[in-house]
């Protein structure tokens, strides 16, 4: 959307256009209106097809009429995050250096008595202010321009926290280290801690955690996010003068998207990994942010499992567990990987098709899914990774059923199971 659509769409016509089309399909809209000069036939498209993927992302706030560019929806933090990332913080004043579409400014202005929502780019600020006018929002002070050249316009310790999610250079391709992103708070660091005593970093989830607090000394902890089972972002909170001694904190945090629910795992990730087991009758696969923040360990222990291998997180054992923070499997058959025979293998479990996942293994899925012709299915699951020797095994599996059960015996294990 361009500005010129953007000002045609916030004409009253329009709007009320928007509105009473609002069930209907985006690309019939924008081919009924295309060449009606005095309507945003585009924009009104891009509006009702981002109105519809803001009520998963969005389920509060996308009911209050607001309005969008497809690029700034997909890079907005779900309101399940943006709730999560206002319960850690509190106080008077913060700034939110890069606000976007002012999601998170929305959460965070239920928490602070003033917010200072900072966007180089005038049409996302143009779009943040008339969404904080339909919420009505009225502690949020909207700056556009350079959100570092605006922080040093401010006292320092003006501010009890800041907020940064670094976006990518311009004409440069999706970063992931946080010297490579704008703004770059690692050589801003001591800066941002004088204007601030606390800091919150939303990095990528493919940041590397391993030597962070080299790029940021003041770190006192990592809070790694996942929403409906996908990480989404990690956090790094910076204190001017932090209390911590020793590792860094790690916390694991998995949201559920719909209703808030939130199960948290928290270690430092220097826990020591049990040795590695053959695969039992279990199989399970803990959630992406626990392995990310490397607390897979932590959680081995809490639940008294086992490693498959010294290399990968998967877990195994004799018991079902309800309730795991993760994956869970019922193993139907191990065996070791071996090209030549692994069709044998498919065809004696009656395996046509599967979900395909690799760790520590030289082919990729795809690869696999070729070399082998199965097709995708929900049904059964293949698992190729390394044993506890360091051998490659594909573990066959399938969900448990709801009660889970004792162990299966090793016949039922080898039999094919109905999907």
């Amino acid at each position: 959307m361009t500005p010129d659509e953007l000002h045609s769409l916030l004409l009253p016509k329009n709007l009320t256009l928007l509105e009473e089309h609002g069930s209907d399909d985006p690309s019939s809209i924008a081919l009924r209106f295309q060449g009606c000069a005095d309507i945003p036939a585009r924009a009104i498209a891009e509006q009702l097809a981002c109105r519809r993927k803001a009520l998963k992302k969005l389920p509060e706030l996308s009911l209050k009429g607001l309005l969008y560019t497809a690029l700034a929806l997909e890079q907005s933090s779900g309101e399940a995050a943006a709730t999560y990332k206002a319960s850690l913080m509190g106080g008077e004043r913060l700034i939110d250096l890069t606000g976007g579409l002012g999601i998170d400014a929305v959460f965070f202005s239920r928490v602070f008595r003033s917010v200072v929502y900072c966007e180089r780019d005038p049409l996302l600020a143009e779009l943040a202010t008339y969404n904080f006018r339909r919420l009505g929002v009225s502690n949020v002070e909207i700056c556009q321009g350079d959100s570092l050249a605006m922080l040093h316009s401010f006292p320092d310790d003006h501010f009890d926290w800041i907020y940064v999610d670094p976006s990518r250079r311009e004409g440069g391709r999706r970063s992931v280290g946080l010297s490579a992103a704008s703004p770059d708070v690692a050589a801003s660091h001591d800066f941002l801690l004088r204007k601030a005593e606390k800091v919150m970093v939303k990095a990528s989830p493919a940041l590397e955690l391993s030597g962070i607090e080299r790029q940021l000394s003041s770190i006192s902890a990592i809070q790694v996010v996942s929403v409906g089972g996908e990480c989404r972002e990690i956090l790094l909170l910076l204190e001017r003068t932090p209390a911590r001694q020793g590792p860094i904190a790690r916390n694991a945090v998995l949201l559920d998207t719909n209703v808030y629910e939130r199960r948290e795992i928290a270690g430092t990730g220097g826990e020591s990994r049990s040795p590695a087991v053959p695969v039992q009758a279990f199989f399970y696969e803990p959630g992406p942010a626990i392995i990310k923040a490397g607390l897979t360990a932590r959680l081995s222990e809490e639940y008294g499992f086992d490693y498959v291998s010294n290399t990968v997180d998967y877990l195994t054992s004799n018991r079902f567990v309800e309730g795991f923070p993760g994956r869970t499997f019922r193993v139907v058959a191990c065996e070791r990987y071996k090209p030549k025979t692994f069709k044998s293998f498919l065809q004696r479990h009656g395996i046509s098709g599967a979900a395909i996942q690799r760790r520590d293994f030289s082919l990729s899925p795809e690869e696999i899914r070729r070399k082998f012709r199965l097709r995708e299915s929900h049904c059964d699951y293949l698992f190729f990774t390394k044993d506890s020797a360091g051998e490659s095994i594909c573990v066959y599996a399938v969900k448990p059923s709801p009660a889970g059960g004792e162990a299966p015996s090793v016949q039922v294990r080898n039999a094919v199971p109905e999907c």
